[in-house]
């Protein structure tokens, strides 16, 4: 009678195995990585006041997702097929800004956190665009930086880049969408001296 019982319960339990509730994840992940990184070892010193902090930009809600938006219209937005960052790309933007601007060498760059909230210089700003543009197959980044420095002056300035001929797939969005970013991490870079 006991046996009886114990089957229904270790066949659910085999079949739980088997079977998945859960989306299915995606084959890879976006991400974006700089195209020169601080060597290691390398050292930046310097006063309190030379600290450069770099904050997250802000985005709309079509890139506060960790899907890639693909402009279909002037008014319409979708999303590319199996194309999701490993977070949210304005994180991963804030990132390879920092890592970019360091390895220039020039910086004492830090994040938001620790000296960051002292820091002197603050590089800020707004991610515009990061996605696919189904018009000209291409992907684009744009970003709109807000430099305030030290003496309570503000600087802005709006960066673009742009990689066309890309079709619209995740293994050719992907790369082109790093190219993008690292363009234009490395024109913030020279900007911000």
């Amino acid at each position: 009678m006991l046996k009886r019982a114990l089957l229904p319960a270790t066949l659910a339990m085999a079949l739980a195995g088997c079977i998945s509730l859960a989306p299915k994840p995606p084959e890879q992940l976006i991400t974006l990585t700089p195209a020169r990184m601080a060597s290691p070892g390398s050292d930046v010193a310097g006063p309190a006041t030379s600290v450069l902090a770099v904050v997250e930009p802000t985005a709309e809600q079509r890139l506060s997702v960790t899907r890639v938006p693909v402009q279909v219209s002037d008014s319409g937005v979708a999303y590319l097929k199996d194309a999701v960052w490993v977070e949210k790309p304005t994180r991963l933007f804030q990132q390879l800004l920092a890592e970019t601007i360091r390895a220039r060498g020039a910086r004492l760059v830090v994040g938001e956190g620790g000296l960051g909230y002292s820091a002197a210089t603050t590089l800020s700003g707004r991610l515009l665009d990061i996605g696919y543009d189904a018009a000209t197959s291409s992907v684009i980044v744009r970003y709109d930086a807000v430099l305030q420095m030290p003496d309570g002056n503000v600087r802005t300035r709006r960066f673009e880049s742009r990689v066309p001929g890309i079709a619209p797939d995740v293994t050719a969005v992907g790369p082109a969408l790093n190219q993008a970013a690292n363009q234009v991490a490395a024109e913030v870079a020279e900007w911000v001296g």
